[in-house]
């Protein structure tokens, strides 16, 4: 039976997710932005909560752990880096899997945005939960890892099928077509950010996305394609990739 992902906004631009193993009837969040929206989302779903899967530790992806698990028993888990801000109960990285019910998540490490970032997949349902690592047309600052780090990371995540769906924290994706347009002029990067544009003028979410679609389009895929637009012909591709990023953090567009 597959899992079922219940989508929700919460803070100003994140996301919360509720994945839900229809089998069992297991439930985990990903992330804990904000305790209030993650609480009412599990009221409305009928669902109680087993799993906190944690993918980094900024405050505005482990910052409710405690108040959640107070609220629910859920059990904490996480990569190491968590402990800084919150206790957590089992440490995951890369090659490891956490079983939700009979949905089998394999650990991807995706170190960059910060060092012991974590992201979860399903193969089974062709699912990824991706934190700040990967968004809709874009990719996670370089807050605690290098551009090197980043580059093999995003690449970890588009070797996975092109048709896995890939839910990212934040709605950013606006303002990152803004940019990837800066960079790159491909006619399907123009089509995808129209339809982006139009949207979010109807205040409609532009996440989930699926690696297919970011791979076509996304500009920090596509980084060594556009090396020479940002100054890095010649160099390696996380070279070039990090060349993209830096144009990102100084775009006033």
């Amino acid at each position: 039976m597959p899992l079922t992902v219940h989508q929700f906004p919460c803070l100003s631009d994140n996301y919360g997710f509720l994945a839900h193993d229809e089998a069992t009837g297991k439930t985990a969040c990903i992330d804990t932005p904000e305790v209030a929206p993650i609480l009412a989302a599990l009221k409305a779903q009928g669902w109680t909560l087993d799993l906190i899967l944690n993918t980094h530790w900024h405050p505005d992806h482990a910052g409710g752990n405690a108040e959640i698990v107070t609220a629910t028993g859920a059990t904490v888990v996480g990569p190491a880096e968590v402990t800084k801000l919150t206790p957590i109960d089992r440490e995951v990285k890369g090659g490891d899997v956490v079983m939700l019910g009979e949905t089998r998540f394999e650990v991807i490490e995706t170190g960059g945005h910060t060092l012991g970032h974590i992201a979860y997949f399903d193969p089974a349902d062709r699912i990824a939960f991706v934190g700040d690592t990967l968004f809709a047309l874009g990719c996670g600052r370089l807050f605690e890892g290098t551009a090197e780090q980043m580059w093999t990371s995003l690449q970890r995540l588009a070797a996975l099928p092109d048709e896995t769906t890939v839910y990212c924290a934040h709605e950013y994706t606006a303002s990152n077509a803004r940019f990837a347009l800066s960079v790159d002029d491909a006619p399907a990067l123009k089509a995808r950010a129209e339809k982006i544009f139009a949207m979010r003028e109807r205040g409609e979410p532009t996440v989930p996305t699926t690696i297919a679609l970011e791979k076509a389009t996304n500009p920090f895929l596509r980084a060594p394609k556009l090396a020479d637009r940002v100054g890095a012909g010649g160099e390696p591709d996380y070279m070039a990739f990090g060349a993209v990023r830096a144009a990102k953090d100084n775009f006033k567009g």
